[in-house]
């Protein structure tokens, strides 16, 4: 049953959530609706069942004295180079150099497959884009790793498999260029060339340099709806107009100057086969979309708990919309294994998007039932690790120590109880015991801490084999840059986008 809805007030932009440094005490009362009920069983004609939460514990007496900020040391170009240089930019450099050299090889003369066969090369990268964002492909890589090297270090490429971004981008921009080139030498033969396909040849490259300027980082940083909406629609138009293309080439005898329309002589060429399965892996995710019922539970102004029905695994991250077919946001699912019966998705209140969330709660939202994994997922590669996150963050985080007693959990936020609700906070105490968490209230303890000596610690002490870090730009990197001269292990949010 859905919380009643609060006062139209506009929700503050969310950021000192998000740093941890939110001042819940600040909230009126009259903006907090009231906490769910978290159950593991439900009576009949109930929503919910009332069960025990851990209360809040209250700081009687005077606050502690500030922490002291701890002293930044210095970090070697070296290892900023291997942040910056990390494994997504790496499959990007082989993804669009092999291809370049390629396109060059090609234009020279010296590669006749290229010059002969341009479609093929053009789809097959786009195809590969398409891909590498398919949520059941990732799904499937990341069974096939946890599965198949579940008994070898996972340091070899656990965390690795989330930066598959890189071949999406190197793929895409590669076929771009492909397509330039075919749409070049396509009116360089005009004279022997039908209209309509030099027409849809500039259609559809300016389809894919509109679909790769919103991908941009200056753009999909700073214009996120814009980004979101433009290479969406983008690429489902340069899918239609790829679609038009193709056929048209295929479809035409440039010797003869006549339409070959035999059904036989399209099936056998490479780039129509490609087409296929690339419109097959963008179908799929929207197959899966469905309008499902939610809960929110608004514990103060800035965050949102989202519960949804149905329990999950560990590592999976859901996309969520108020439409069919509008931008989709994403964020780690909290639950406590495949057997329960709620999921929660932890919101914080940052864009329009998530504001409308606070103000005006949804009672149905719109998601892809076929989830998508991320970087955690790979954690049963791993004997014993450590998941450190921030504010938000928890709920990429949560789950992996929810489901296995070998997980550690640092989570550093401010005033945790009021920001994030009796829900997120009855969840960690009834399954986490006080040996497998750190939870640190930068409010209650007067500042925040010094978060590489208290990680190496528990690295340590836990006997850690790797760490997982949920956080934001400035979190990532501080505990990124310390781990990797430590020599830990360690893997974080891919903020490629803000780079």
């Amino acid at each position: 049953m859905s919380s009643p809805p609060p006062p139209n007030v506009a929700a503050p932009p969310y950021d000192s959530a998000e740093k941890g440094t939110l001042d819940a005490q600040a909230v009126k009362s009259a903006h907090v609706t009231l906490p769910l009920q978290v159950s593991m069983g439900e009576k009949k004609g109930d929503t919910t069942v009332t069960t025990t939460v851990v209360p809040a514990v209250k700081n009687e007496g005077s606050a502690p004295p500030p922490a002291k900020k701890p002293t930044k040391k210095p970090i070697s170009k070296w290892i900023l180079f291997l942040l910056w240089y990390n494994t997504y930019r790496k499959l990007f450099t082989i993804c669009f150099g092999l291809n370049m050299i390629a396109y060059g090889c090609t234009i020279a003369g010296y590669w006749p497959y290229g010059q002969r066969y341009t479609g093929a090369l053009i789809v097959g990268n786009l195809q590969m884009t398409c891909l590498m964002r398919n949520e059941l492909f990732g799904r499937t890589l990341y069974l096939f790793v946890n599965t198949c090297f579940a008994k070898l270090s996972g340091r070899l490429f656990g965390g690795d498999s989330d930066h598959l971004g890189g071949i999406h981008s190197g793929c895409g921009i590669a076929g771009f260029f492909w397509l330039v080139y075919r749409t070049v030498m396509v009116f360089k033969n005009h004279a022997v060339m039908h209209n309509s396909i030099l027409a849809f040849g500039v259609i559809t490259s300016s389809i894919m340099l509109l679909a790769c300027v919103s991908a941009f980082p200056i753009v999909r940083n700073t214009h996120h709806n814009v980004f979101e909406r433009h290479h969406r629609y983008s690429g489902w138009a340069g899918l239609l107009s790829t679609w038009i293309f193709v056929i048209l080439g295929d479809l035409w005898n440039s010797e003869t100057q006549t339409w070959n329309l035999s059904g036989v002589h399209i099936v056998r060429q490479q780039d129509f086969w490609y087409v296929v399965l690339m419109s097959t892996f963008i179908a799929i995710p929207w197959i899966c979309t469905r309008k499902v019922e939610v809960d929110i539970e608004l514990p103060s102004p800035k965050v949102a708990v989202l519960r949804f029905k149905r329990g999950m695994q560990q590592g999976l991250l859901a996309r969520i919309s108020r439409s069919a077919t509008l931008e989709y946001h994403a964020f780690g699912i909290i639950s406590e294994g495949t057997h329960a019966k709620y999921h929660y998705l932890i919101c914080g209140v940052q864009g329009d998007f998530t504001k409308g969330l606070v103000n005006n709660p949804p009672r149905t939202i719109w998601t892809r039932e076929l989830k998508f994994a991320g970087v955690s997922n790979t954690s049963r590669l791993y004997r014993r690790g450590i998941r450190v996150c921030t504010g938000t963050g928890l709920g990429a985080a949560l789950s992996t120590c929810l489901q296995s007693p070998y997980w550690y959990l640092i989570w550093i936020g401010s005033d945790q109880e009021k920001t994030f609700g009796p829900t997120i906070s009855g969840l960690i105490h009834r399954h986490l015991g006080p040996e497998r968490y750190c939870l640190w209230d930068s409010k209650q303890r007067g500042g925040r801490p010094d978060v590489m000596k208290l990680v190496k610690e528990v690295y340590v002490t836990w006997q850690a084999e790797v760490i997982f870090i949920t956080s934001n730009w400035q979190g990532n990197q501080e505990i990124m840059a310390g781990c990797k001269e430590a020599g830990i292990p360690a893997f974080g949010t891919l903020w490629d986008f803000l780079q």
